[in-house]
This record gives structure tokens, sequence and C-alpha cells, in this order.
């Protein structure tokens, strides 16, 4: 159940009919990411066939392409058949399953014609123990026992620790990250970001943005510091996700909900962005899809996403088409054919509201946060500036109905 209603004035340009122009980009407020997972995009699982697929989420509306790790995959430990992305042996290459440096430059620069963004994981907390590094550069560039073998962090047997002590490493990361920003990506998705010191990342975001003022840095965390200290431009929210989950089963609701927004609002800074989501690599492989986790409160998960203040939508790969399956995280497990369907033009539709009303704009830009009303497991809130008003009101219940009205 969903209702919209827009009062928005059109404006129309007329162009030059042999002329083409690239796409203008929404600034990073207005933007929406989306979550590519290349082994699982295409039967083929290489950047030449996901490039296919670009102008379908340039239709789509979104604006920033995260692609998760793109590096060859250590041997030694791996995990499954082909080894999680998140096992780099070498941060300057590609991973040959999915092409080669051209095939990922074709497929950046196809991006940037459609007026996408396109920006790469990074994994610096670890290598593979196999990792060029572990064997090309003093033993003191990883964390060792009192043997000297690497040691790993949880589970994670197919990685080994770098050395953050040792600035050495410091600069050879940094060296890494230019590597892929003079091959023209638009930033970095940094995992577990706050597993490596944060003046770590300060000295280097400070550093590259010196060159690439433009860059987008999202960090997988959620400590303030990230930003007060950091100076990344986006963050996990990784309790609302978990919070929406149980508000699907329902065990928390509104009041839970409120205070959580309040809380946020008081930790991070104003002018930050905060990652809402209601599927990502993690939860799809680990925690089960959002019709597990949600059931029919899916979609209205999704619309707080787009709605809350100081929230960045992420759309997680095969959302878009309603895609109710785990991808396997080891192993190759394709989607077997994109279509566009419900799904896909429900995604449109919330990207369109986003992108034509600044008041849900994230980053400190967007409008005003108020409670309109909250009682018997309905809430209803604005977002106003003076030029804009968006009004959302969800319902935290079954039927688990919204309506957005946009003026």
């Amino acid at each position: 159940m969903k209702k919209i209603i827009f009062a928005i004035c059109a404006v129309l340009a007329v162009m030059s009919c042999n002329v083409t122009e690239t796409p203008k980009q929404q600034p990073l407020e207005n933007s929406v990411v989306y979550e590519m997972n290349v082994r699982q995009y295409t039967p083929a699982g290489t950047f030449a066939a996901a490039q296919q697929e670009l102008p379908r989420l340039a239709e789509m509306g979104v604006d920033i392409v995260w692609l998760m790790p793109v590096y060859p995959i250590g041997v030694e430990g791996r995990k499954g058949t082909l080894g999680s992305y998140y096992a780099v042996k070498n941060y300057c290459d590609i991973n040959p399953e999915f092409g080669t440096l051209e095939d990922f430059d074709n497929f950046v620069a196809e991006a940037h014609r459609l007026g996408l963004r396109v920006v790469i994981d990074w994994v610096a907390n670890h290598t593979s123990p196999d990792a060029v590094w572990e064997s090309g550069k003093p033993a003191d560039w990883y964390e060792r026992d009192a043997e000297g073998n690497t040691t790993f962090t949880a589970d994670w047997s197919d990685t080994a620790n770098l050395n953050y002590e040792n600035k050495d490493v410091w600069k050879g990361m940094q060296d890494a990250l230019r590597f892929w920003m003079e091959r023209g990506i638009d930033g970095f998705r940094c995992d577990m970001a706050c597993e490596v010191p944060l003046e770590f990342w300060q000295e280097t975001i400070a550093g590259l943005r010196a060159d690439y003022p433009h860059m987008y840095w999202l960090a997988e965390g959620e400590e303030p510091k990230l930003h007060t200290l950091s100076d990344f431009n986006a963050s996990y929210s990784w309790e609302l996700h978990h919070m929406m989950n149980s508000i699907a089963r329902g065990e928390q609701g509104i009041e839970d909900l409120l205070s959580y927004i309040q809380k946020d609002a008081e930790r991070h800074p104003e002018d930050v962005c905060r990652l809402m989501f209601t599927s990502n690599h993690d939860e799809n492989s680990w925690a089960g899809t959002e019709f597990e986790r949600m059931g029919d409160a899916a979609k209205v998960m999704a619309v707080l996403t787009f709605t809350l203040p100081n929230g960045q939508p992420l759309i997680y790969t095969g959302q878009e088409m309603g895609w109710n399956k785990r991808f396997e995280f080891f192993e190759k497990d394709h989607v077997p054919a994109w279509e566009k369907n419900g799904y896909f033009d429900f995604y449109k539709e919330l990207i369109d509201i986003r992108h034509s009303n600044p008041a849900l704009a994230a980053g400190g830009k967007g409008g005003k946060f108020e409670v309109v009303s909250a009682e018997d497991g309905v809430l209803v809130f604005t977002r106003t500036l003076p030029e804009n008003k968006v009004t959302v009101k969800v319902e935290l219940k079954a039927p688990w109905g919204w309506e957005i009205i946009a003026e």
C-alpha cells in the first residue's frame, strides 16, 4: 500500500539533437548509493558484462556505484572455491575473474559518461596471508605472533593483519589509494574503518583531498570521530538497520526510532551523511534478504532510508528487482537475468522523490525534521526547507503502508 503526491513544477530544457551532454551529477547530499557485487551481477561475472547494465542503473536514477573489492584474491587459506573479495593479494591490480585493468577503466569511463560516480571498496585492515606485501615488504609490515606468523581477526583465517604502528604501512597504503584515484575513480568505501587508527584516515584523506577535492569517502563504522577527526563524508547507520529489523519483527516501535534519531543527531556532526539500508553484502549473505528479515515491512523500511534526516540511501545488488535470495559469498551464484518489474519502479520512484526534493538531502543541507504525530503504530513527520516541504507517513505495523506528500 503506498501513495505519492507531488506538487512540483516541471522545467523543460531544449537541447540540440546532435549534442550529447554528460548527465549532471547529483550533489553528494542528494546522492543514492548502489552496491554492485560484480561476481554475482551477471553470468559472466566480469566488468565488461556489468558495464552493459549501467544504463539500467542510470535509468533507475542511482548516483554512486560502489564496487565490492576488485583486487586479486589470495590463495593461501582461501575460503570456498573463489574466495572472499576481502582477502586482498595485491592492492594495485585487478581480480582476473573480473577482467583486466583496461576492462575496469572502460567500466569507469562508461559510468562517468552516464553521470555516475564510481567508488571502490578498500580493505585497509588486512591482506591475504600470501599478499605481495607479505613476501615483498619487511616482516614488521604485519602483526605477528611469537613464532613470526601473521595474525588474523575473528575467524578471518584467509587474512593477515597489517601493523599500523609502522608508518611505512601508512605510506604504502596511501600510494595504493592514489594509484586508483589516478585511474579516475571518485572515492572509496572503507571496510571496517575503525580497525585501523583514525589518525591514519585523517592524514590519508587530507592528503588525497588536496589533489582530489571532490572525493567521496564512506566509512563502514559508526564512530563519530570518523567525521570529526578523519573527515569521512559518510558512515554506516548499523544501529538504525538493526532497529528496523527489530521493528519489522514487532520487538521495537516508534518511540525507539525517535529516540535513535535524536541520539544520532546529537552524536554526529550536522554536515555528514549516514548510510541507511535494508540490505548490503554482509546482511544478505549472512543474515538473510530483506524479505527474510523484514517480511512485508521491507518496503516501508526502504522508504525510511530515503526520508529520515541525514540519511544517504543504499540499494544492494538485486534489490531493484526483489531478488529474494542469499548470495553465496565464496562461490559463483549470479543473478540469472535482470528485469524491470515493480521493484524497479518502486526504487525509481523513491530516487525521483529524493532528487526532486532538497528537503530530503543529508549533510546538513536537508530540511528540518519534525514529528507531526506518532500514535497507534503510525508515524507522520515532515522535512522542511523554506522552498520545499515533504510530509512522510509510515505505518510501522501491518499493513506497513506509506505516503509521501511533496510540496
